[in-house]
């Protein structure tokens, strides 16, 4: 009773079919399609961006580390206490 035998699920297609045509269920499965591909270059695109914005991160990070207007709190705290 559980769970549902081939022509259970037959008749419901059959039933799905009727009651949405062809044409119909056709389109909902090119939107779907066209949806899934979509979401697929926009994944793959994130990922090239994310990939292109990691590499011109770490020039500006070593710039920032060579900038001589950078206190050391930690070093400026060490002088304190001596």
């Amino acid at each position: 009773m559980g769970s549902f035998s081939i022509w259970h699920w037959l008749i419901v297609l059959v039933i799905v079919m009727l009651v949405f045509g062809t044409k119909k269920l056709r389109n909902m499965g090119q939107d779907l399609g066209g949806a899934v591909k979509g979401f697929k270059d926009g994944m793959k695109d994130g990922e090239d961006k994310s990939a292109q914005s990691a590499q011109s991160a770490q020039p500006a990070q070593a710039k920032e580390l060579r900038d001589s207007t950078t206190i050391d709190v930690d070093a400026k705290e060490k002088s304190r206490q001596q």
